[in-house]
């Protein structure tokens, strides 16, 4: 499932008084946005543990900093590098995500396909491999 994962530039205006990107729903990032929230004050280093979705999608972007975004489709991981405004991961439903190495003051923006709803999260990923196997 992770060749569904997509790695997506951005719209990148470049000026002299400084640069612009443009993220737009249903454009370059592929679903109707319903909630955006960030990440920050993060201690240099840490990580925030992981967790899939039954039925959301999400694209994260590294506002500031960098951090790594760990993908896993329970058969396969993989480690995609976030460190730059322009560009994002597009992580559809059904794959296993967690966020490590943060940089000191680093900002992670995560937009959702959905509203928060509790019932939609895995956090266990013992229960995530399961789910995973009565999808079949």
């Amino acid at each position: 499932m992770l060749e569904k994962v997509k790695h997506i530039n951005l719209p990148k205006v470049e000026d002299a008084r400084g640069n612009l990107s443009i993220i737009e729903e249903n454009i370059n990032v592929p679903f109707t946005i319903k909630r955006a929230y960030w990440i920050y004050d993060v201690p240099g280093g840490e990580k925030r543990f992981g967790h899939a979705f039954k039925k959301q999608h999400e694209f994260i972007v590294a506002l500031s900093g960098s951090f790594d975004v760990i993908l896993n489709d329970g058969t396969e991981e993989k480690i995609y590098p976030l460190n730059r405004s322009y560009y994002g991961i597009y992580i559809p439903n059904l794959i296993w995500r967690r966020i490590e190495n943060f940089s000191t003051n680093s900002v992670a923006m995560v937009l959702s396909s959905s509203k928060y709803d509790e019932s939609d999260y895995i956090e266990d990923y013992d229960e995530y491999i399961e789910y995973l196997k009565r999808q079949k």
